[in-house]
């Protein structure tokens, strides 16, 4: 067993973990914020999309001892306990940009990082943005919709 800490949508974490435990496991079974998806344990989906130190990370690609020091957001940690959702949360809701909702977390957390970089993309940078997460149920245009309008919005809050 390894000793960690890791900051988790703000709250930091004591836990020994087994070395080989991936980050994905230690976020649904350590600490049971299961909003993040195991997908396909091989890094193809993104369903298990995270934010560490800020940039988008498949957290099945990651081991949970390379988390230790750093900050994770989740899905969970995108909008304040008991406030509005955040930006791109409200755009998926109000745009149906889910139909069986398992990808939509690993989703919006690669939009978030990816418009923090780009926050005023086009239809296709958004497309090309997402080539690492998949959506099993839709044609991804609801999805691409709720971005842009996301974006749309983030803008003018910054």
């Amino acid at each position: 067993m390894t000793q960690i800490s890791v900051t988790v949508n703000g709250t930091t974490h004591d836990a020994d973990v087994e070395p080989r435990t991936l980050l994905v496991y230690f976020i649904r079974e350590h600490l049971d914020l299961t909003g993040t998806n195991v997908g396909c344990d091989t890094s193809s989906c993104g369903a298990c999309t995270v934010h560490v130190d800020g940039e988008a990370v498949k957290a099945c690609t990651m081991l949970a001892v390379q988390a230790d020091g750093r900050s994770v957001t989740t899905i969970e940690g995108m909008a304040a306990d008991g406030g509005p959702m955040h930006p791109l949360q409200d755009a998926f809701h109000r745009h149906h940009g889910l139909q069986c909702g398992y990808c939509t977390p690993g989703m919006i957390m690669a939009a978030a990082s990816y418009l923090q970089e780009n926050p005023n993309p086009t239809d296709e940078e958004v497309r090309a943005s997402l080539e690492g997460n998949l959506c099993r149920c839709t044609g991804y245009q609801n999805i691409v919709a709720s971005i842009l309008d996301a974006a749309g919005q983030m803008a003018t809050k910054g």
